[in-house]
């Protein structure tokens, strides 16, 4: 599977800060999570695991890795 073929999308919450990530949605039924820089589209992907994205969101919305 591309990047073409995924369905990215941005948080409501990011602003213009060049802060964002993309993450693509349409995978987490299969397991993976990919997420990429939302400044550049065609730069390298990151998958994680459903699981470990699932952790990784529960623990920002917890606050477990403070603020920046």
């Amino acid at each position: 599977m591309t990047t073409e073929d995924l369905h990215w999308i941005t948080s409501s919450y990011s602003g213009n800060g060049g802060q964002c990530v993309a993450v693509a949605t349409n995978l987490a039924s299969h397991g993976m999570v990919p997420v990429r820089d939302s400044k550049n589209p065609n730069g390298p992907v990151l998958d994680f695991t459903a699981d470990a994205f699932t952790s990784f969101v529960v623990g920002v919305k917890a606050g477990a890795f403070g603020t920046i």
